[in-house]
């Protein structure tokens, strides 16, 4: 089973790196560009054929390594 993850900073954090390819974007001629927010992408695949513990086992890898859950919300998608 493969697990998609997406780590996005939470809502009030600032993004510098956004910021940066937002303002890039405007220089480069892409117009009507509005806030660009910046995130990670990760898959994982996984031994686990039951999806109740491939979510869980895959939360606790969120949350104790992937994802600094002080700053970042994560989704998980699995298929």
């Amino acid at each position: 089973m493969k697990a998609k993850i997406k780590v996005t900073l939470k809502t009030g954090v600032l993004d510098p790196q956004g910021k940066a390819i937002e303002g890039a974007l405007g220089h480069l001629g892409f117009g009507g560009v509005g806030e660009v927010r910046q995130g990670k992408y990760f898959e994982v695949e996984l031994a686990e054929t039951d999806k109740a513990k491939a979510r869980e086992q895959v939360k606790a890898m969120c949350e104790k390594l992937i994802a600094n859950t002080v700053i970042e919300n994560y989704d998980i998608e699995l298929g």
